[in-house]
């Protein structure tokens, strides 16, 4: 994994309730990997992570959603957290920034609660995906196929059900991300 990602800048979107594990782990392959993880959220200072539903670390936010700008991204992490995916999904920034990426064509990936987010922002019709288990209906409902698995790809989109499935998911990640040409990296 080493190098596969050098110069790339990914934002990681997350507020507080995010699923510490999920933002931890990821991070840390894209780091491995050579990229620049750039924590991206709803306000300035920091958030608390969760381990389930007790409180866990806190991370110090690197940008504010509603300033920052989606060009200045090579790609786009969204880590789950039943907090976090129903706290970014409300927020007009947050789901006017996740569309960008696709916009874009840049890759994306969601984990766990976070492919809300992405039903919220209307980018899920007609894609195959994973998540979840409740939020199935969800995104059935916005166009999307489920399905039951540890790690779908579908075009630019890495999904992801749960923490048990973190190995696959940050593998995907890392290959998915790193077939965006060396150019666009960046933003």
């Amino acid at each position: 994994m080493a190098g596969e990602l050098n110069g790339m800048k990914v934002a990681v979107l997350a507020t507080d309730g995010v699923e510490q594990v999920e933002l931890d782990r990821p991070w840390q392959a894209l780091e491995e990997a050579g990229a620049e993880p750039v924590l991206v959220s709803l306000g300035a200072g920091e958030i608390t992570a969760y381990q389930h539903i007790d409180k866990g670390d806190t991370r110090q936010v690197d940008a504010v959603v509603g300033s920052a700008d989606p060009d200045d991204y090579g790609a786009l992490l969204l880590p789950g957290g039943v907090i976090n995916g129903d706290f970014v999904r409300a927020d007009a920034d947050a789901v006017a920034f996740v569309r960008a990426f696709f916009e874009a064509g840049k890759p994306v990936a969601a984990i766990c609660h976070a492919p809300w987010v992405l039903a919220e922002a209307d980018v899920v019709r007609g894609r195959t995906m994973t998540s979840w288990p409740s939020l199935r209906t969800d995104l059935r409902n916005a166009g999307a196929t489920w399905v039951d698995e540890e790690v779908v790809v579908d075009g630019n989109l890495v999904t992801s059900r749960n923490p048990d499935d973190l190995d696959a998911f940050d593998a995907a990640i890392v290959e998915q991300f790193a077939l965006q040409p060396a150019g666009d990296r960046e933003g």
